[in-house]
């Protein structure tokens, strides 16, 4: 082999195909999931995450809240609040939750509550529905006075009051009970006991799909029902 050959040789790449070196070629950037798709990091970032109160009419099974902490839990949903109560029909009763989620989260919320047998509907309400919550508050009772004129301020109402302690009650939305919370905090609070939500919705409209407003005794059925 002349010289001039092996010049040439030399110079082209040592596995054998032409392009640049594996130094020099493009990265991409982000990750794989567990698919082995490569994810957009920007694509990939973190929803912005808001608060949803989900609204939801349950037949009285027993097990029912059992069955819904359970579904919570499986899918990690971040419940801040919970409460129950009856509706006008015979073995139904209302479910509130309060959950913070991002948008998808709160979809997939609704759509696997829905999917329970003992629940009958489920919605998010509306931003101007009406909510309220209320709290029990024992404080010290040293200066009965002035937690007198608290509670009356926050139209509070006394429900015990002793030599010690007394136990007062306040109703309303998050943003007085934080308040009314902040005020009596100067007393020294022993115990707190807070609801969290409870809601319904604005005049005609109904609360869940499926529900009567103004009626009672009456089954009540998903929109989609049959």
């Amino acid at each position: 082999m002349s010289s001039q050959e092996t010049d040439e040789t030399d110079d082209l790449p040592k596995h054998g195909l032409k392009g640049p070196k594996p130094e020099e070629r493009p990265h991409p950037e982000g990750r794989r999931n567990s698919q082995g798709i490569r994810i957009d990091p920007e694509a990939e970032a973190e929803p912005e995450q808001r608060r949803a109160v989900l609204s939801a009419l349950v037949e009285d099974d027993p097990g029912v809240l059992s069955r819904i902490a359970g579904l919570f839990s499986r899918r990690q949903f971040n419940i801040e609040s919970l409460t129950v109560g009856p509706t006008t029909v015979e073995n139904h009763s209302r479910i509130t939750m309060v959950i913070e989620e991002p948008d998808p989260g709160i979809d997939q919320a609704e759509k696997q509550l829905a999917k329970l047998k003992p629940v009958i509907a489920v919605g998010e309400l509306d931003d101007d529905a009406v909510r309220t919550e209320l709290v029990l508050l024992k404080v010290e009772g040293d200066e009965p006075d002035k937690v007198h004129a608290v509670t009356e301020m926050y139209d509070g109402q006394t429900l015990d009051a002793g030599p010690r302690t007394i136990t007062v009650q306040l109703t309303g939305d998050e943003q007085k009970i934080d308040d009314a919370i902040d005020a009596f905090r100067q007393f020294g609070i022993i115990e707190i006991a807070r609801t969290g939500y409870t809601a319904l919705a604005r005049g005609d409209q109904a609360t869940v799909p499926g529900e009567k407003p103004g009626t009672a005794d009456e089954p009540t059925r998903p929109t989609n029902a049959q």
